[in-house]
């Protein structure tokens, strides 16, 4: 650890692109290197074991490969990952709703191989349950109790297919000399249900926060391209609905934690009023 990690050296001599505490990553770029530090909670031998399976023959194409297929020590404990540098969806790019839902059936459709660990959207939700109880306000109560029943009901989902984890358009990613679109941040990778990876566009759709025309061309392309996640005809929600919660609520809990992104958080927590107002409280 300390200063024998090349991750000193690539740090201090570039620009940090996401200044933010130890319990989130840090991603630092040096010319063509991306260094990510990972959050403090990361289990390095669940990293290890996600960064080899990258390199899978079903998976590979699925994923921007890293420099180094395994981890690396880093400053304070933690650890670290080396990258390419990568292009991502800017905000004056047509968002690639047909790309990411024909790449993300092709995950799921992979079979499985070596021993994936179990993907993190269970532990993010438990995460975000944890830091909304630390903020105690007695006016978010009520997304506590709601968010608890949803942790619960959610704990025995199936773990059936390959998934991203964390699917939201800011994780696409190409290189410089492949206009490709593939999948990035590989922190939350793993077996579980793959409709987690559908659950964010499913639950800005179903909250109105996403279009219908977006979130139809992200279904139909998915379906087109047989993806596991919903039936491949009918009405999708039932598979999507518990997974689409969760991605609001982890959501909502994100921008509440942000001061600058107040107006951003209460339309976030009418979200979350809309999409758990059936839900049964303990």
């Amino acid at each position: 650890m300390g200063d024998s990690t090349p991750v000193v050296a690539l740090a201090t001599g570039s620009l940090p692109t996401r200044p933010v505490p130890p319990e989130q990553a840090q991603v630092y770029v040096c010319a063509g290197v991306v260094v990510k530090i990972h959050p403090a909670h990361t289990d390095p031998a669940a990293l290890r074991r996600r960064l080899q399976l990258m390199a899978g023959p079903d998976t590979e194409p699925c994923w921007v490969q890293p420099l180094l297929y395994g981890p690396i020590p880093a400053p304070g404990g933690r650890v670290g990952s080396l990258w390419p540098r990568v292009t991502v969806l800017s905000s004056v790019d047509r968002p690639p709703w047909t790309e990411a839902a024909a790449l993300l059936a092709r995950l799921h459709r992979a079979p499985l191989r070596g021993d994936p660990p179990r993907h993190g959207g269970h532990d993010r939700l438990a995460r975000a349950l944890d830091r909304l109880a630390v903020l105690d306000d007695p006016d978010l109560a009520w997304l506590l109790r709601r968010g608890t029943a949803l942790r619960d009901r959610l704990r025995h989902s199936p773990r059936l297919r390959w998934t991203h984890g964390d699917f939201h358009l800011g994780h696409l990613g190409h290189t410089v000399l492949r206009r490709r679109w593939k999948l990035i941040d590989v922190d939350d990778s793993g077996v579980g249900d793959p409709a987690w990876d559908l659950a964010r566009p499913a639950g800005f759709w179903a909250t109105g926060l996403l279009d219908d025309e977006s979130w139809t061309a992200f279904l139909t392309a998915y379906r087109e391209a047989e993806g596991p996640a919903v039936p491949a005809q009918g009405d999708p929600w039932p598979s999507l609905e518990l997974p689409a919660q969760a991605a609001v609520l982890v959501a909502t809990v994100q921008a509440l934690e942000q001061p600058h992104r107040r107006e951003t958080a209460e339309a976030l927590l009418a979200a979350s009023r809309a999409i758990l107002r059936h839900q049964s409280t303990p």
